[in-house]
């Protein structure tokens, strides 16, 4: 069994997620493939048999509260190998899953799609995380809100898993003001940030999104506490960031726009304290497994 990848997996990452939450998500996935007739059910019936989860190729294991969830809605136990977090060279018994033979087919589609794509989300994140790490950067890899509708809690949890900051859940719980709500506010960044600070108050940090040294010297002037330089080449946000830091030294600098990982290596500057990357839960790939009954 591999080693876990973080030491943050030594925390029950399963209470960071409301059961309730869970749940409701749970229950939703499955009416969904099963809201009429289960024919395939009735044929096995409810003999108690036992299945093997397997997996099927190398990836980060992530999903495990998702996948318990699932099958004890069916009224099935599962018993893990392996722990959240851990490293999947190939092939390899993950767990095993007790209960009826119609509840355990019922759950198994929903839970192996749920698993593969919250295990590819960690396995990318992870790799990414890697890779700005051998040029020494101390910054923090993040994601975006460009997440499946639905499946956002998955996604999320599963870059807290692969130890990647989820930059803001949704639109509560940081103040992101972008070019639209600049426009909205007559063009006047100094303007949309004071209205933004004063509905936020102190325990909500407001963000800006720059297209450029002035928009990002505007909103460090209005006392911001991040600053996303956007779209940005690789040299040029280097040099802008350095400008903004020698100035405010305190204000968070973030770099977001079309970064992949051929290209992340290139924004992991010393004055770069966040690189977020929409890639992380939008066009992932996905780890394989497999559900085999006895």
């Amino acid at each position: 069994m591999a080693e876990d990848t973080e030491d943050t997996t030594q925390i029950e990452m399963s209470n960071l997620i409301s059961p309730i939450n869970i749940q409701t998500l749970v229950r939703g996935w499955l009416l969904e493939d099963s809201p009429a007739f289960d024919i395939g059910g009735a044929i096995v019936g409810n003999t108690l048999t036992t299945a093997h989860l397997f997996g099927k190729s190398p990836g980060i294991l992530a999903g495990i509260p998702f996948v318990n969830a699932v099958f004890g809605e069916l009224d099935c136990k599962v018993e893990w190998h392996y722990r959240e977090g851990n490293e999947l060279a190939g092939i390899c018994l993950l767990a095993q899953v007790t209960g009826s033979a119609r509840n355990i087919l019922l759950g198994e589609r929903v839970a192996l799609n749920v698993l593969a794509r919250c295990s590819g989300v960690a396995t990318f994140a992870s790799s990414l995380k890697k890779l700005v790490e051998k040029k020494g950067w101390k910054g923090q890899v993040a994601g975006t809100r460009k997440t499946t509708p639905g499946f956002r809690l998955v996604e999320k949890y599963a870059l807290k898993v692969a130890n990647i900051d989820t930059h803001r859940y949704d639109l509560s719980s940081l103040v992101m003001i972008k070019d639209n709500h600049v426009m909205s506010c007559a063009g006047n960044i100094k303007m949309a940030v004071s209205k933004a600070k004063k509905l936020a108050g102190n325990y909500i940090k407001v963000e800006v999104e720059c297209r450029n040294l002035k928009e990002a010297m505007d909103a460090a002037e209005a006392q911001c506490d991040i600053i996303m330089l956007d779209n940005f080449p690789p040299q040029e946000i280097c040099a802008v960031a350095k400008i903004i830091k020698s100035k405010s030294s305190h204000i968070l600098i973030e770099a977001s726009g079309g970064i992949t990982e051929t290209t992340i290596q290139q924004f992991a500057s010393p004055f770069i304290d966040i690189i977020s990357c929409g890639k992380l839960t939008q066009g992932y790939p996905t780890v394989d497994f497999s559900l085999k009954i006895l």
